[in-house]
């Protein structure tokens, strides 16, 4: 049967059961029972046990390849990777939150996998359920005959949440600000010590968004509110939806090396201003690629904005943002980067006629910026510095604009 066939009677027929067992709360994967092993000439098996079952979808993605199980939804917690994933032939796993209401798993194929059989068993006695996929070797024209995402389009395009702005005097218009946490569910960003980025981002953002709404000039969206995965395509569209007048993208990174510490703002260009900046933009676009994005025909669209007129505007606004914002965190203390204004082709930078950067807000690999992230009374004096930067901008570009009849 055809790949989106086969993933609607995979959730049809375990709907029946949910329907059966009133399955309705989130499921629990249940780690001691749940493994991928090498079969041998079998092939690879998958073993899920959960605490109920859930609805779920399987389809096969390319370049690289890539097998995504999509549930309605599981809680992956206590799910150990290294124990879990013991097959030589999967290159890696990621499972996470995806966006509200779904779960999902990616499977990094070392060579083209199919599904052979699809087995779900469910308890009658407690409604616990079993999963187990028995994947085989495929050739590389039938795998692509079948790969890509089912088309749902917009079924990850979570709205916009914006927070109006407070009363307040204000210079001129209030400005509708898009902050953007990176990453997010399925896809943690940077790991250390049990901590990760997309929780710390989410979390200055939150603190970050009330600085600017008790100012009373801002409007602020956010791309997510919660632990929930959102493509840098996505991520684009949001802001374009919500008519934002500026895009701040919160990280806070690692660099292999180590040596990369102190805040940094980053700007759009084709080709980064150092080997580091780099590596980081491509370390960015590669969490669409673990959490199981198509990208499929996207690539062009992205290059096609690129060429809008609109970036002529763009472009020196852009600049100046990104030197206020960095003068404003480095007159609270920062530490800056010794080279705080950096460019790099990150794909979340993308927006035509948005003034867009992406603010590291230190490396989590470097150990003072690590505790310094976990501190409020530091993110504090960081979260004044941006509004500083933005608030100088906001006048330096009335100022400007002016004086060409816009």
């Amino acid at each position: 049967m055809s790949r989106i066939f086969y993933a609607i009677a995979l959730i049809w027929v375990l709907s029946s059961a949910a329907l059966a067992h009133d399955f309705s709360a989130l499921a629990r994967v249940l780690p001691d029972q749940s493994k991928i092993t090498d079969q041998g000439r079998a092939g690879v098996r998958v073993e899920l046990a959960l605490t109920q079952g859930v609805p779920y979808r399987i389809f096969t993605l390319q370049d690289p390849y890539r097998m995504v199980l999509d549930f309605q939804e599981v809680d992956w917690t206590g799910l150990d990777h290294e124990t879990f994933l013991q097959s030589r032939r999967i290159s890696d796993v990621q499972y996470g939150a995806y966006v509200p209401g779904w779960s999902r798993m990616v499977l990094e194929l070392g060579a083209p996998l199919a599904v052979d059989t699809a087995d779900l068993r469910v308890d009658p006695a407690d409604g616990s359920a079993r999963l187990a996929l028995n994947l085989k070797g495929t050739d590389f024209t039938a795998f692509a005959a079948g790969a890509g995402a089912p088309r749902q389009p917009g079924w990850d395009l979570p709205e916009p949440a914006v927070a109006p702005a407070k009363p307040g005097h204000s210079i001129a218009r209030t400005l509708r600000v898009m902050l953007d946490p990176g990453h997010g569910g399925i896809d943690p960003g940077a790991e250390v010590g049990g901590t990760d980025e997309k929780t710390l981002m989410l979390t200055f953002a939150r603190e970050l968004r009330e600085v600017l709404l008790r100012s009373g000039h801002y409007e602020v969206v956010m791309t997510r509110v919660d632990d929930h995965f959102v493509s840098l395509e996505r991520r684009i569209a949001l802001a374009n939806r919500a008519g934002a007048d500026i895009f701040v993208s919160l990280h806070a990174d690692i660099l292999s090396d180590g040596r990369a510490h102190g805040a940094a703002v980053y700007t759009l260009s084709k080709d980064a201003s150092d080997v580091a900046s780099l590596r980081l933009a491509e370390r960015h676009d590669r969490g669409d690629l673990i959490s199981g994005i198509d990208l499929s025909g996207s690539d062009d669209q992205i290059a096609d904005v690129l060429l809008d007129m609109a970036r002529r505007e763009t472009r020196p606004r852009t600049t100046a943002l990104a030197r206020a914002l960095a003068d404003g965190m480095a007159q609270q203390g920062g530490p800056m980067n010794n080279k705080p204004i950096r460019t790099a082709s990150f794909s979340v930078l993308k927006a035509a006629d948005i003034p867009s950067v992406l603010i590291e807000l230190g490396f989590l690999s470097s150990p003072r910026d690590f505790e310094n992230i976990q501190d409020p009374e530091w993110r504090a004096k960081m979260a004044v510095g941006i509004f500083n930067g933005l608030e100088q901008w906001r006048q330096d570009d009335l100022v400007m604009r002016s004086l060409i009849g816009q």
